[in-house]
């Protein structure tokens, strides 16, 4: 569906996987796109200011705070205002058990995941506030951020880590005209899928490895159903729909209002007592 108003929004981890597919579909709906992530060959300094629809993709780093910092100067030199911010970039980190693992590599994919989406949030605000609509941050979340996943807790722990940002930054912000949402996509074919296939049974597990098996075999489209809900969650249809975690194939998202959800800690993580 072509949005009638196109809005302003920056997507992270442009380059690949869930990145390039959200971004190549809001530009397919009709959407002022600026797509970033460390493997584009186009400098900041080649930026261009878009007056129509349209994708422009820029290189930047974004666990890389002067980086990011550059891109958001940039962009309120030419930019009136960002609509949305969404937060794709991610690497999978090492795949073994924890007291295993390479200490750097372990910390090199927390800086990645949650730095990497804290550190755009931080230096888009300003745009966003400047918006003439309800802004909104997605942020995607990932396997293990609301349960444990063995051999993979670099990863499961920086998206834990992104899904409390976002609860936190809707908190400070409940009031103002911001909306704040992580995503958990569900499976989805990527290069991280690979990443498991190649390390096998042995290092990622045998329920992962069959798992990724059978996903890279099914030849279904398991985006369809994100980028639904990515397009509900940037629309006024969610409006004070802030701070949740939701599933976009198994919570009933289009079906939310922020009344019913106000005050309660529903699609939040939280413990469970006796």
């Amino acid at each position: 569906m072509h949005s009638e108003t196109p809005l302003r929004i920056v997507v992270t981890g442009a380059s690949s996987g869930i990145g390039n597919a959200v971004a190549s579909a809001l530009t397919t709906n009709g959407h002022i796109v600026l797509g970033l992530a460390r493997r584009f060959p186009t400098p900041v300094a080649a930026f261009v200011n878009q007056s129509a629809p349209s994708r422009q993709d820029i290189a930047c780093d974004v666990a890389n705070w002067s980086q990011v910092a550059s891109i958001a100067e940039v962009l309120n030199q030419n930019w009136p205002a960002i609509d949305a911010l969404i937060c794709c970039a991610a690497i999978q980190g090492e795949i073994c058990p924890t007291l295993a693992s390479d200490p750097q590599q372990w910390l090199d994919t927390v800086q990645t995941n949650l730095a990497g989406t804290y550190f755009p949030i931080r230096a888009f605000a300003p745009l966003l506030k400047k918006s003439n609509r309800r802004a909104k941050i997605l942020c995607f979340s990932g396997g293990g951020a609301s349960r444990a996943r063995p051999n993979f807790s670099s990863y499961a722990a920086s998206k834990t880590g992104v899904v409390r940002l976002v609860e936190t930054i809707a908190s400070e912000n409940d009031g103002l005209p911001l909306d704040i949402n992580a995503i958990a996509p569900g499976a989805v074919p990527t290069f991280m899928t690979d990443s498991i296939i190649a390390a096998g049974p042995e290092l990622a597990g045998t329920q992962e490895y069959q798992s990724a098996l059978s996903l890279k075999e099914s030849g279904t489209d398991p985006m369809k159903r994100a980028l639904d809900l990515i397009e509900w969650l940037i629309s006024p249809a969610s409006d004070g729909v802030s701070g949740r975690l939701l599933s976009a194939n198994w919570d009933p998202w289009k079906t939310l209002n922020s009344a019913h959800l106000k005050g309660t800690d529903i699609y939040k993580l939280r413990r469970v007592l006796p």
